[in-house]
């Protein structure tokens, strides 16, 4: 097994979202997205067929920009391999993709069969890309002969484009995340198959996992060191930011859950697409939203018996959330930055992602370059682009914040 080793010094962690990036978990396209069609994109979250060798041109790319700023890269699917190299991860990934299958006896037995025979490398594959019926050979029963040739035994994971949905670091505790959305349910449980196994990051503490009730990546933005904005929405629950923090707060990694209700819609599917940090006391933001976007602040009124479940929280009444945000970091303002420039053009960049950026160190952040009046309004207030290609990235609704996830930033200079 040809093993990731960690750096020296600090290797896991994050309490901002704008602290110098050290190391970031990306997956690059791969065969996963030629199982997309016009009949099952919708199914699988897709806004239309990408062309797939641009795509992945364009993240290698974002990728290469990343390193061109000191960056450590890991890829989603080189660490799934490596950990499948273990039996005991390759056991577990077997057991959970086959259990909830209902395909009948006869094909699960069959199935479970030839997964264990796959090197770590097919195995990966299979667990990504999906399985077909015409790609299961011989007779296997009622079940292969009733479908069609073109129905997916295991569905694929094209989203796992979206790296940020799946985990999320909050200071050193990694929060394996419970997605909402049933095509993607099981990139969870790769996600922490990885955490469990891989040697990287072994004995690393989990701040949340993924059989709890659902929150999102996308819906969790570290303000700052202690200070969590969590999104309420189409993808994030009431009960799992309750959750989430009785679990941060038990654990000390933070003081303050900001619960930010956004609309249920698919342009705002989470609160990262509304808005996202560029600085330690600036945010990029969707101008139509700015006015109305409110928060209720979430805190321990009492401790009881220091557990996550005898915590008593104190709530407040629902605030502006430029207002609550504010108090909670312990600034004056938090400065906003406004998508586009006027509301046709600001509609326009949001559902292009131009909110939706990724900052690699206090007033430096990776844009789409076709964002160009997002991108111009960031400059003016200081903060340089690192602008990179997503015509074909941006297929699945999802821009460079969501396309990453930091497992090591610096802490913010006091």
């Amino acid at each position: 097994m040809t093993t990731e080793t960690r750096p020296p010094g600090r290797t896991v962690g994050a309490d901002s979202e704008v602290g110098n990036l050290r190391t970031v978990l990306l997956h690059r396209p791969g065969p996963e997205l030629k199982r997309l069609t016009p009949r099952n994109n919708d199914t699988l979250l897709f806004d239309g067929i990408p062309w797939i060798g641009r795509a992945q041109a364009e993240h290698d790319a974002f990728a290469q920009a990343l390193r061109d700023r000191g960056v450590e890269v890991l890829y989603l699917v080189q660490l799934l391999t490596e950990t499948l190299d273990l039996p005991a991860a390759r056991e577990q990934a077997i057991a959970e993709v086959t259990d909830g299958l209902r395909l009948g006896d006869t094909l699960q037995a069959y199935l479970r069969q030839a997964l264990a025979a796959l090197d770590p490398a097919g195995l990966a594959e299979i667990l990504t890309a999906g399985l077909r019926n015409d790609e299961v050979r011989g007779g296997h029963g009622l079940v292969t002969s009733l479908l069609a040739h073109d129905d997916f035994l295991i569905n694929p994971l094209p989203n796992l484009l979206f790296t940020r949905d799946s985990s999320v670091w909050i200071g050193d505790h990694v929060a394996v995340t419970s997605l909402a959305m049933p095509a993607r349910e099981r990139e969870t449980q790769l996600t922490d198959l990885i955490y469990t196994h891989h040697p990287r990051f072994a004995g690393v503490r989990r701040a949340y996992s993924w059989e709890l009730e659902h929150v999102e990546g996308g819906d969790v933005l570290l303000m700052a060191p202690g200070v969590l904005a969590v999104g309420v929405g189409e993808r994030t629950t009431p009960a799992g930011v309750e959750r989430l923090s009785r679990l941060v707060f038990s654990e000390g990694l933070a003081h303050t859950v900001l619960a930010v209700p956004i609309a249920q819609e698919r342009a705002t599917m989470h609160l990262d697409t509304v808005c996202t940090m560029v600085d330690v006391d600036a945010i990029v933001m969707y101008p139509i939203v700015a006015d109305t976007l409110s928060a209720h602040t979430v805190a321990v009124a009492d401790p009881g018996d220091g557990s996550a479940a005898g915590l008593t929280l104190l709530v407040g009444d629902a605030e502006p959330f430029l207002v609550s945000a504010a108090k909670a970091m312990g600034i004056d303002t938090l400065r906003q930055i406004d998508t586009g420039l006027d509301p046709v053009t600001a509609e326009r960049e949001q559902w292009d992602d131009g909110n939706n950026t990724l900052a690699v160190a206090p007033r430096v952040a990776v844009a789409y370059e076709r964002n160009t009046e997002t991108n111009a309004r960031l400059e003016e207030h200081g903060i340089e682009v690192v602008a990179i290609a997503g015509s074909e990235l941006g297929s699945g609704r999802g821009g460079p914040r969501c396309m990453s996830c930091p497992v090591l930033r610096d802490p913010i200079p006091g």
